[in-house]
């Protein structure tokens, strides 16, 4: 029998047809977000405690530029590789199966973390932990958004980034307060991502097929019961609702004439968000001494504080502006506030936070648009695909630039590497610009093209 919620939400008997882009959201829309919202919060868990731990470990096993570079940079490595390969094996083999599976790997690689004896052995779990991340970015996106109606696809979507920031500042404060509790200290604060990875994956278990894979898969019978069974008799999910067979197509697909202007705009606008964002909260506490906000001014705390609330004024700023919008004006905001990072003297500490908190609050924010285009711009049997080479060009492009962050600071200073992360933010404008499409209003097979 259905709960109240569902009976309030979903079309009566009587009612006319609707297909599931335009079915009111229910209690199962709301199921899979929260397991897709707690894998986001886990991912932003993982990835926040390795800046403070760091830290804490170089004091137990000595860490030179090069390892703090490797262990700043290596789950990012693991993304990489990750999102590639689930992402093909997901349009071929199905959602459900890839959506269990990068949590089994989280969650063991999470919890081995405190056994690592060396760099190089924290190092291998890290790009393991983020191999797993990387599946479950490219099938989390793309199942929310084929189960997603389209009136609520751009807040979903958008959310991701206001979980994963949570999960990243709660990591972030406790690397604050217990990083220094004790030798080990380091050890249990990265081996304690493995308690909500944990959880996610329990209540993985069960989740369906994406009916939309299904469809697409010829299995059309299936893909209606599961519609019928989660949301009524009365939606619709078939071929007169704009649905086609179609096999997966691959990485080769997203290459086609009527899909590579897409494939590169997502990649490309990606990466030149996520370099400045992962090279600078990955060692936040070293930026923040080198510009002298560190010692007693409660930057760090502050711009933690500025990063969850920007994450939350994403979610209103995607459901109030057109996504071209918010995407080039974010992009110009967060250039001009690093630019006035590297121009200001050390001396002007006030408006050097001021700026620093600008950059974070817009960046946070349109960050919210990363879960929001790729899925919306590729089609059915190719949408992991899609997802995943995007994911998998913004995480090498930031592990990069993780990797070179430290190095750059030594070498020529954080000016100067404040003016070459402003630069890669510029071309993300301009890349913006001339190949971001407009897919606000549209179901999800028109927002695709299909």
């Amino acid at each position: 029998m259905p709960d109240a919620l569902d009976a309030h939400l979903a079309p009566s008997p009587g009612a006319g047809r609707v297909t599931l882009d335009d079915v009111p959201l229910n209690r199962f829309h709301i199921k899979i977000a929260g397991l897709t919202f707690g894998a986001h919060f886990t991912e932003g868990y993982a990835l926040g405690t390795i800046g403070y731990a760091l830290a804490s470990m170089n004091r137990q096993i000595p860490l030179d530029a090069f390892w703090m570079g490797m262990l700043g940079s290596s789950a990012l490595i693991g993304i990489f590789f990750g999102s590639l390969v689930f992402g093909w094996l997901s349009d071929r083999l199905g959602r459900q199966k890839i959506f269990l599976l990068s949590f089994i790997i989280i969650t063991a690689a999470a919890f081995a973390q405190f056994y690592a004896t060396t760099p190089a052995m924290l190092v291998a779990l890290r790009v393991l932990i983020g191999f797993g991340m990387g599946g479950d970015f490219a099938v989390g996106h793309a199942i929310l958004a084929e189960f997603s109606p389209r009136k609520h696809r751009g807040t979903l979507l958008g959310s991701f980034s206001v979980i994963w920031t949570i999960g990243y500042v709660i990591a972030n404060v406790l690397g604050m307060h217990y990083a220094n509790a004790s030798p080990d200290a380091w050890r249990w604060l990265l081996a304690s991502a493995g308690i909500p990875a944990f959880l996610v994956l329990v209540l993985r278990i069960g989740t369906p097929e994406s009916p939309r894979w299904l469809l697409g898969r010829g299995r059309g019978d299936e893909a209606r019961r599961i519609v019928r069974k989660h949301f009524g008799p009365n939606v619709t999910l078939d071929a007169d609702a704009g649905e086609h067979f179609a096999p997966p197509g691959g990485f080769a697909r997203l290459f086609k004439p009527d899909l590579i202007r897409r494939t590169i705009f997502n990649c490309a606008f990606f990466v030149c968000l996520v370099i400045p964002y992962f090279a600078i909260y990955t060692f936040l506490p070293s930026i923040l001494k080198a510009i002298d906000l560190n010692e007693g001014s409660g930057a760090d705390l502050l711009l933690n504080g500025v990063l969850v609330i920007g994450a939350l004024l994403g979610i209103w700023l995607t459901i109030k502006l057109s996504r071209r919008a918010f995407l080039i004006g974010s992009f110009a905001v967060t250039c001009v506030s690093l630019l006035a990072l590297a121009v200001l003297p050390s001396s002007a500490s006030l408006w050097m936070i001021a700026a620093f908190a600008l950059f974070t609050l817009t960046m946070s924010a349109f960050s919210n648009l990363v879960g929001v285009f790729p899925p919306e711009c590729f089609p059915t049997e190719a949408r992991a695909c899609g997802v995943g080479l995007a994911i998998a060009c913004s995480r090498l492009g930031s592990a990069i630039g993780t990797f070179l962050l430290p190095l750059g600071i030594a070498g020529v200073g954080v000016k100067v590497t404040m003016l070459a992360l402003a630069a890669v933010l510029f071309i993300g404008m301009l890349v913006s610009i001339a190949w971001a499409p407009e897919t606000k209003h549209l179901t999800l097979n028109e927002a695709s093209g299909n």
